[in-house]
């Protein structure tokens, strides 16, 4: 860790030249340099400054995760069920054995991406800025299928290289129903329950994985429950893990395709993400003008939420794009300040 070296030799030359006649203050005044070199160069003052990776002990606080979630989530019950558990209970073991690996499924716009901005945002202050959170978008970093086998190399050497340098690193991946089979398998050492590879511990880090895939499984049983007149909060992790972590291990296009992470059960969790109802879409237009700082307007709520489509054909139960066009179809009727004037 670099230390304000110049700026506590200045600091100290400063204190001896003002004392340099009295050799008593001379003592005094070294005295007085020493203590504020000790204070300035601590990790809790440099901290102050420059990020610094979370110690050992730092632990986020649930409540506000789960205020968060609350607050940012809908209609996600099983969700925001098993991510507060999961979470907390990794970052209060104070030994865990392996990382904590979540793999996110659902359709697009029902709140994958809301999850990892969250996460990050509770387990660091700069949230996705940090320099500790490494975000993988599969089309942008892994484009190429005859460049696996450098990607595989460059993978490991960078989740090396992070966790070297900071042993509580969050890295996510998006876009896995894009990735390139076989490819995030080059990451199965780093997720297995060894105490350490080549000296460096990657127990403490955390993988997120987000995926379209499973979308139409997780609409499949969501619909048989309200078909058969249950309600949708009656839907539990039972219900769907087993079928959701089945369907990706056998879909060419999960990014988990015949993936040893699965073989040797290195996800904790397959976290399913339902699609979203009439009243879900909603509940994010709302959000989404609290966060504007505009008042809510339930005419302009209704009028967005009436433009979105909704699926199957016959029940139009469930929004196609979940709330992934709220914020743009907003802008139609409202700008940064409440609703637009007429043309």
């Amino acid at each position: 860790m670099q230390r304000p070296a110049g700026l506590l030799a200045l600091l100290l030359l400063g204190a001896l030249r003002s004392a340099a006649l009295e050799p008593v203050s001379v003592s005094l005044a070294i005295g007085a340099a020493s203590m504020l070199t000790g204070y300035l160069s601590s990790p809790r003052f440099y901290c102050a400054f420059v990020e610094c990776c979370p110690p050992d002990d730092h632990r986020p606080d649930p409540a506000a995760l789960q205020q968060a979630l609350d607050e940012r989530l809908f209609g996600q019950h099983l969700a925001q069920g098993v991510i507060l558990k999961a979470l907390t209970g990794f970052i209060n073991n104070p030994n865990p054995k392996k990382p904590l690996v979540l793999s996110l499924h659902g359709w697009a716009g029902t709140g994958k991406n809301f999850v990892s901005q969250i996460i990050a945002e509770k387990l660091y202050p700069a949230g996705l800025k940090s320099k500790f959170v490494h975000l993988f978008l599969s089309t942008l970093h892994f484009p190429h299928e005859h460049l696996v086998p450098l990607y595989k190399d460059q993978l490991q050497k960078w989740i090396r290289g992070n966790v070297s340098s900071c042993a509580k690193s969050l890295f996510i991946f998006d876009e896995m129903d894009k990735l390139h089979p076989g490819l995030i398998d080059a990451i199965k050492p780093f997720l297995d329950y060894y105490e350490q590879i080549d000296g460096v511990s990657y127990r403490r880090a955390i993988f997120i994985f987000l995926s379209n895939a499973g979308g139409d499984l997780i609409t499949k049983v969501a619909l048989d429950f309200w078909r058969n007149g249950q309600e949708r909060e009656e839907i539990g992790l039972k219900d769907l893990e087993v079928v959701l972590s089945l369907g990706v291990f056998n879909n060419r296009n999960s990014g988990l395709w015949h993936s040893s992470l699965i073989d040797r059960n290195l996800i904790d969790y397959f976290v399913p993400f339902l699609p979203l109802e009439y009243k879900h879409v909603k509940m994010c237009i709302r959000a989404e003008m609290k966060s504007r700082g505009n008042p809510i307007n339930e005419e302009i709520v209704n009028q967005v939420a009436d433009e979105m489509t909704f699926f199957p054909k016959d029940e139009k139960i469930y929004s196609d794009k979940g709330c992934k066009t709220v914020q743009t179809k907003l802008d139609f009727y409202e700008g940064p300040h409440g609703p637009l004037s007429p043309f």
